[in-house]
């Protein structure tokens, strides 16, 4: 990675005129004529350890596969001690499974099975972040298995033997999938900037809902009610 030039050591017009092929350089995606000889390209290996990402479509999925009975060894070890072992949740961690037909409700619950619209991101967040604390620690066979348990306790799948694969990952569909779509004003512009409240604001913002009743945040010593205060 190279180091953007130290532009504080310019004055007047020298800094403009640096600032501006700089600009242009880096939005043109122009080469500069003479490298600072930094750093060094990345290896094949260190961009496959990077390029880890799983589309809904599929791309981006390494070889392996994993039955739901694997998985739920899997994430009995490995998971359950934030999310329960079905998904249920432990003291504030999220939970990830329950809440179907909850969305139009006024105490809507939003898990994988509930909510998420592409299997790809389950896969995709277990591979790239998880376990807390121990993040890309599992393997593909291992995040495949804890993928297919979740689909289980989410009733999805009802077999223990199922086994989700490279093969058969894209022919699993969410619940919600369809309840997701894109923005139809790709086109439309945000606010014009004299339309932000840049005079005669609120002196202060009121709190309309604490984290403890979105229930996302964990309680600890430190915070035994989950509170923001």
């Amino acid at each position: 990675m190279s180091k953007c030039p130290d532009l504080s050591v310019l004055r007047g017009g020298a800094a403009r005129v640096a600032a501006l092929g700089l600009a242009v350089g880096l939005t043109a995606g122009v080469a500069l004529a003479e490298p600072f000889g930094l750093g060094r390209e990345a290896t094949e290996a260190e961009i496959a350890a990077w390029d880890i990402d799983v589309r809904p479509d599929g791309q981006g999925l390494p070889q392996g596969s994993g039955t739901v009975a694997a998985g739920e060894e899997v994430f009995a070890e490995k998971c359950a001690v934030c999310h329960g072992d079905f998904g249920e949740g432990v003291d504030r961690w999220p939970l990830l499974a329950g809440g179907l037909d909850t969305l139009a409700s006024d105490d809507p619950v939003k898990t994988i099975g509930s909510y998420w619209p592409y299997l790809s991101t389950v896969f995709d967040y277990v591979y790239r972040a998880m376990p807390f604390g121990e993040a890309q620690s599992l393997t593909p066979d291992e995040v495949y298995a804890i993928t297919a348990y979740l689909l289980y306790v989410n009733d999805i799948v009802d077999d223990e033997e199922f086994e989700l694969s490279l093969e058969n990952f894209t022919s699993v569909r969410l619940p919600n999938e369809d309840n997701f779509f894109a923005d139809p004003r790709p086109d439309m512009a945000g606010p014009a900037p004299d339309a932000l409240c840049m005079t005669d604001c609120k002196d202060a913002v009121d709190i309309t809902m604490r984290a403890r009743i979105l229930d996302v945040t964990p309680d600890d010593d430190n915070n035994p009610s989950g509170s923001i205060d």
